[in-house]
Formats: C-alpha cells, structure tokens, sequence
C-alpha cells in the first residue's frame, strides 16, 4: 500500500529535528527504554504534526495538480472537461439505471458457485470458461485465452500443538510453496524474533535446530509482507528447523492469514506458516518472561505445476485499435475463502466495464482490453507471461489499470507515470468529485499484476479506494461476499469504466 508523500515529507522534518537522533525503525510499543527526553520532545510535536496534516488536506490539498495545468494546454483541458456529460451518463446508468446492483449480483453468483480459485486447481479453470461465457451472454465475442504453466501447490494437514509451557492447539495457515514435516511433525523451542536485523544478529548456534517465529507489527502491507515472503529462507539460513509468522494483517479474530513464499538459493527448504496475531503475542510473552515454549508442527502438501489461461476481452476502438487501454484484476484466489474480495470485486469491474460501454454504444478511439490474470497469488505469473508475449506490442499500450486492493468505496487512483501523463490523470479525476473519486496518489508501482508491465516504462493506475479494512480479510476465510457493499461496488464499477472510457477516448495518447 503507498504512503503519501506528504505524509512521508512530515515525518522526515520530526526525525531530522529530534536532537538529531538516529531513529531505527521498531515495533516498540514500550517506550520504558527509550530515551525520556527524547520521547518528551516527540510527543511535544503534535500540534504541528496536526496543523501540517489539516493543511495539505485543507488548503493545500490537490495544489501540486492544479498547478501543474500550466502543463497542459487549454485545447486538453476543455476536451477533459467535455466528458462530464458521458461520465455522469456511465455512473447513473451503473448506480440507478439497469445495471444497479449487476456487478455484485454477477459477482456472489460466481464466487459462490466456485468458491476459492486457487492456482492450477480445476475448479480456477472452470471458472474462466465460467466468465469467458458470461461474456459473451452481453454480446461481446472478442476474447481469447493464452495458456500459462502455473504453479499448484495443494494444502494437505495442517495442526500446531503447543507442548510448553501449557497444552495448546495453535491455528494456522501454511505459506504458499511450503515443504512438508516429516510425519511424526517438528518439535522443537521457539525463538521469537522481531526483525531480519535481530535475525542476523542472534548467533546461530542460538537459533539452530529452533523453531523461529517472526513477530512484526503490521505497519503497511509492503514494508511487513518481506517477513511473510523471505522469512523461511532467512531462518533457514541461521539453522532454523521451521518457520512461523505473526500474520500480516492489523486485526484479526484468530484468524491466520496465508500468503505467498519463495524459497531462495541453496537453502535447505523448511516448513514455514503463518498463525494469529493472538497467538503470537502469546507466545511472544511467554518468551520474553523466559519460559521456553515448545511447539509440534505437522503439515503436509504436494507442489507441481499445471496449464492455466490468462483472459483477454477486447471492445475494439474506433479510430487507433491498435492501441490499448487495460483494466484488470486477477482471477485466481487463495485456498481459503470464497477469493471475494481478492480479487472477485477487480475481476468484475474490470469485466463490467466492456460491458457497460457497449451496451451504452460508447465506442473509444482506441481499444479497451480487460484481462483477467491468471496465478497472481503465486507469483504475478499471469502478468509475467503476458509481457513477455506481448513484449512487442508494449509501445501500443496507452495506459494499464488493475484493481487488486478491495473495491470499497472509491477514492481515486494511484498513478505510476511522467508529471505531464499525471496531470492528464489528474485533470481526468476532477470530474469524479461528486462521486469523492478524484485523488490522485503518486505510486511509481501501483498494483501487483501491472507491476510487471509498469517498469517497462508504460503508464499505468491502480484503485485507490476507502480500504482501510482490506487486510483485516486478506488471505484469510474471512474474504467473502460479506465483505462487499453493493453500493460501493457500484460506485467502483461506474468509476472503473469512466475513467478507462475517458483516457481510451481523448484525442491524445498518455505521455511516457
């Protein structure tokens, strides 16, 4: 998730102005050890901080991309500003008119029907036949699938005993590509440490044959997933026998949250979960008043790989059909719940919007393609396969947009491109202000699957939206259709398919 630069620069004057301090960055929730007059001058700044903030979302709010107008010449900004008609035309259409509701409606039918899509799993594949012929059910015949080996990695038993200092079942979640235990489990003490730093820095007859279970407190998803992600290997590496993490996620209802995980170089490979945020505190307290905690983890599960299919859906432009405007989302889920809200809400708005412009006969210059990526959860493979394929074509797409942060209610978009192609953005998302959709966040790597095309160098966009519960749900049971707001995914649809509308119509192409 980004952080706002604004948000950044105000937390940069504090630290540079507390004594010069040199502060690392730790989960500390104590400040008993920290420094008193330090803390007392921290704590002093808080009126700023919140003058700061009240001013760049008051006054100065949205300053940078009025200014930058001068970028833009007078001849594109009437042009923009003509879309208003069209664009209210699209959101009353999706929030009153026949397609109210559609997009949810659409969206519970199909997650359950399939529940969770995991990657190289059948029912994944049954449920791309499954979109490719609602599709085609609206009249939209342009599709093609281009086949992926993916990875399947299949979930077996799963149970974590406390042995020490009490008797307790731990619940838990496997990471994505883990190796088994042998039968009999792992039983082994728990080391419990809080960063990589701590890590390299304990020695490892200390963590050999241990059982290491890393404990960061979520802060934002990028900066906390790493422990998720590398933490086995890393672990490993000091002689760990297994490894566990706190899951990433602020909240939880002892509910462990799954994820992704690669195995790096010639490490041996070791089992690796994630379990609750209840009982990592636990464990972590048992730890830290020193008692030894013992644990028995089994778990078991088979890995090879299969063919899947990228979706590709194309409503052809009228003028340039060479050129693309993509939206997106990715249809392959977890093992876990019904894959709802990631990423079934992306999958369908980015379905919704060829739909939508066809049956309004709004036909844009250029072509608007929506795909739906294939094993994102394990990888991005879909997205890699795509570009790689497509590697040629690159220079003809105009611009790339991909939903895969929850479609609550929407904000505006996060935007990876030149000052000059944001400002177009920008200018396009002032016309969303009746909707509260017209923030433009600055994200040199906006979304997952279009990460991949994005450092080539194309521009491109993610959903920025009210999220602020997303990772209470991710990779958990918990992401179900319960999660989603039907108004909401409305406003997302009618946003989703606007905007691509407007940058897939205007007279010019978005700068590189």
């Amino acid at each position: 998730m980004h952080v706002p630069s604004t948000k950044v620069l105000i937390l940069l004057i504090l630290l540079s102005r507390v004594n010069g301090a040199k502060v690392k960055r730790k989960h500390y929730t104590d400040s008993r050890f920290c420094d008193v007059d330090i803390v007392t001058e921290i704590a002093a700044y808080d009126t700023a901080v919140k003058d700061i903030i009240e001013y760049v979302t008051g006054p100065f709010k949205r300053k940078t991309y009025d200014d930058c107008r001068s970028l833009l010449s007078n001849e594109l900004l009437d042009e923009i500003a003509s879309y208003k008609d069209v664009k209210d035309e699209i959101i009353k259409y999706v929030t009153e008119g026949d397609f109210k509701r559609k997009s949810y409606d659409e969206l519970a039918k199909f997650v359950d029907k399939f529940g969770a899509r995991p990657s190289g799993s059948k029912v994944l594949e049954d449920s791309i036949d499954y979109m490719i012929q609602l599709t085609r059910d609206e009249g939209i015949t342009d599709i093609i699938t281009e086949t992926v080996e993916v990875p399947h990695w299949v979930r077996g038993n799963e149970v974590i005993t406390m042995l020490e200092p009490r008797v307790k079942n731990i619940a838990l979640l496997g990471l994505g590509r883990s190796v088994s235990t042998p039968e009999e489990g792992i039983t082994a003490e728990v080391i419990v440490i809080s960063d990589f730093e701590q890590l390299e820095a304990t020695p490892d007859d200390y963590i050999k044959g241990k059982i290491v279970l890393y404990d960061p407190h979520f802060t934002t998803y990028s900066e906390t997933v790493i422990y998720r992600s590398q933490g086995a290997t890393k672990a490993a590496q000091k002689g760990a026998v297994a490894a566990l993490v706190r899951s990433i996620a602020p909240f939880s209802i002892n509910s462990p949250h799954t994820g992704s995980q690669t195995y790096e170089g010639n490490v041996t490979k070791i089992p690796t979960a994630a379990i609750t945020i209840e009982d990592a505190d636990l464990i972590r307290r048992f730890f830290d008043r020193g008692e030894p905690v013992e644990l028995n983890i089994k778990m078991s599960s088979t890995f090879d790989t299969k063919i899947s299919r990228n979706t590709i859906i194309d409503l052809k432009g009228t003028e340039k059909p060479e050129k693309l405007v993509i939206v997106s989302g990715h249809i392959d889920s977890w093992d876990v719940g019904q894959g709802a809200m990631d990423d079934g809400g992306g999958l369908f708005i980015s379905w919704a919007a060829p739909v939508i412009l066809k049956n309004l006969n709004l036909k844009p210059r250029r072509t608007l393609r929506s795909i739906f990526w294939t094993a994102e959860e394990l990888g991005l493979v879909g997205a890699y396969a795509y570009e790689e394929k497509h590697r040629n074509e690159s220079a003809n797409i105009n611009f790339i947009m991909e939903s895969d942060e929850g479609t609550f209610a929407p904000l505006g978009l996060a935007v990876a491109g030149t000052q000059e192609a944001r400002c177009i953005v920008a200018e396009i998302l002032k016309l969303f202000e009746s909707i509260n959709a017209s923030t433009l966040v600055e994200d040199d790597n906006p979304g997952s699957d279009i990460s991949v095309i994005i450092k080539t160098g194309v521009p491109g966009a993610s959903l920025h939206n009210a999220n602020e519960r997303y990772f209470w749900f991710h990779h958990t049971e918990g992401d179900a259709m319960n999660v989603e707001d039907p108004n909401e995914l409305d406003l997302c649809t009618a946003f989703w398919t606007a905007v691509a509308y407007i940058i897939a119509d205007i007279s010019v192409d978005i700068p590189r």
